[in-house]
């Protein structure tokens, strides 16, 4: 791509966007809103998982049919991207302007999307990690990027408020998102072929896998159940692998032309201010005294002090808190309550429950940022950490209780103590550059918050990494726990195969908790609410750590300050 002066894409450039004397700032953040409503999608990822892990099977998975954990880590790899690109995007963008690199974020994000469906389509998993993954999250990282920076120049007297304005349309994003793919998935779905109800049709297990003689010869199957049926309009039965569509690839499709055009829109509605611009009336007012730095700290040094390593580990570990539970959101609440009140944690409830993620994310954002104006940055970040350690610790508490008395209170409580941890999730993505403007003055924060978002990449490994091993474990010692507990007769019975095959069984998905419940003996606890317990455990030892961290946080040094001639110098390039 060329980005010199003359080149054929140089109307991108931000020297051909200068504002004419008159124009209207305000015509700014709804352009930047869009973009971040845009990437900010990712946030509703796990709509896509129960699609995904049944796309061959759609109604319940096949043998063939992806597994969880290997689907949660796409979502994985876009966060990875997005810091990544954020880190190192921000000295491109300050060369060619928000325009070029929100065209460019526009043909990532978008063609992400298309090439992902292409990879759903041939059932190819890995043309998914590199659209929506890689190239997705190269986009993601460049969308964020590029409006905050816009709106600092735009509001130099409203900076919190501004910024606030598109991180807030990121973390909304999913509010969108969430109801609009559910509703793109349910457009495009179609059953598979019904082979007739259980009863009624016979059917042998080999290797694991199930499968139905018909007239046509022998085909692979799915038992679907009652529930697993109703949301296509089917019953439960026996259905033929291979012969539905749980319109995922359809909905990417869609997606990417949408978010595509959507943000193309708005790049070109970017306009960057005259040298030497400022509203009118405005003079800078003097930076407070205390905590917050008079001085400026250049982005090299800022690496050598430890107080960017203190507000990595507390932003890294906050993230990494929260992307684990919002990585698998839907699923978690399904299986936590949908098991032991399924009259009430329905399919609808689970998408309202991704809904309310975004909303309190959202609100999170700006809640909190504009506490830490009153309270300070360290306060508002030991309210995150002490809060945030109480609240996943009763996450366990709810679960336990729920299974042996699925009571409405245990619901509410879970409800309420997410919905907070999602609002400190949000509300540490909205503090974290004023914190690093009071600890490293605001010349350099726009390339120190970039380096810093490298944090975000890491979280986005740690946290579904954390959440998937740590359920697979505690799904793994459920399941043998109930195999010694089932009548090996009834087992044989059930899924067709001895209980000396059950490694077989469990690994082609024929096996699974649910079904070993419904031969378990009378008075058995479902052990499914209680597969996160653990994971909730490390995650409030996690922010246990960050609060130390956030608790011996002092003012950077003098003598990582630059010094006046020194400033001078950079003002002046």
């Amino acid at each position: 791509m060329s980005t010199a002066q003359g080149g054929a894409l140089s109307f991108l450039r931000k020297e051909h966007i200068v504002a004419e004397p008159g124009f209207n700032r305000w015509r700014v953040p709804p352009a930047s809103i869009a973009i971040h409503l845009c990437i900010g999608s990712v946030y509703a990822w796990s709509v896509f998982n129960p699609p995904l892990t049944r796309e061959l099977g759609v109604l319940a998975s096949s043998a063939e049919d992806w597994s969880l954990s290997s689907v949660v880590w796409i979502f994985s790899v876009a966060i990875v991207f997005l810091g990544l690109a954020a880190a190192f995007a921000g000295k491109w963008l300050e060369e060619v302007g928000p325009r070029m690199v929100g065209v460019v974020a526009a043909f990532l994000w978008g063609g992400g999307f298309i090439l992902g469906s292409f990879g759903i389509s041939t059932h190819q998993l890995w043309l998914v990690y590199i659209g929506y993954g890689v190239l997705g999250g190269c986009g993601l990282g460049l969308g964020y990027v590029s409006p905050v920076s816009t709106l600092l120049r735009w509001f130099p007297d409203r900076r919190g408020m501004a910024t606030g304005m598109a991180i807030m349309g990121f973390g909304g994003g999913a509010m969108i998102a969430a109801p609009v793919k559910g509703w793109l998935l349910g457009l495009y779905q179609k059953a598979p072929e019904f082979l007739g109800s259980s009863d009624t049709v016979q059917t042998i297990v080999e290797g694991g896998r199930v499968f139905a003689e018909t007239a046509t010869g022998r085909l692979e199957v799915v038992v679907a159940t009652a529930t697993q049926a109703a949301s296509f309009g089917g019953e439960a039965g026996v259905y033929v692998v291979g012969t539905g569509n749980t319109g995922a690839a359809q909905t990417f499709m869609t997606l990417g032309v949408v978010y595509f055009i959507v943000m193309i829109l708005a790049s070109f509605q970017y306009r960057v201010p005259a040298k030497d611009w400022k509203p009118a009336g405005w003079e800078p007012k003097p930076v407070a005294s205390g905590m917050v730095s008079q001085n400026n700290v250049h982005i090299d040094q800022a690496l050598k002090t430890p107080q960017f390593w203190q507000l990595w580990v507390m932003l890294c570990f906050n993230v990494t808190a929260g992307i684990g539970v919002i990585g698998v959101a839907k699923t978690m609440m399904s299986e936590i309550f949908g098991s032991v009140m399924p009259l009430v944690v329905t399919a609808a409830f689970a998408s309202t429950y991704v809904l309310m993620i975004s909303v309190f994310n959202m609100v999170g954002r700006f809640f909190w940022a504009s506490t830490s104006d009153y309270i300070g940055r360290k306060a508002t970040y030991m309210c995150f950490f002490v809060l945030g350690t109480l609240l996943y610790l009763s996450i366990p508490y709810f679960a336990s209780a729920v299974a042996t008395n699925p009571s409405l209170i245990y619901l509410i409580g879970f409800y309420a103590a997410t919905m907070i941890i999602f609002s400190m999730y949000g509300g540490g993505f909205a503090t974290i550059p004023a914190y690093l403007a009071d600890m490293f003055g605001t010349m350099h924060v726009g390339g120190i918050h970039g380096r810093l978002l490298t944090a975000w990449s890491t979280a986005g490994v740690l946290g579904p990494l954390a959440i998937t091993s740590l359920r697979q474990m505690s799904v793994t010692s459920a399941i043998e726990d109930l195999a010694t507990r089932v009548d090996p007769a009834a087992f044989a019975a059930k899924f067709g195969a001895p209980l000396a095959q059950l490694d077989q069984l469990v690994a082609a998905k024929t096996v699974t908790i649910a079904k070993l419940m419904e031969i378990a003996p009378a008075g058995t606890i479902d052990p499914t609410p209680s597969l996160y317990n653990t994971t909730m455990y490390c995650m409030a030892a996690l922010l246990v750590v960050a609060f130390v961290a956030n608790l011996v946080m002092r003012p950077v040094r003098e003598h990582h300050h630059h010094d006046e001639p020194e400033l001078q110098v950079v003002a002046g390039e």
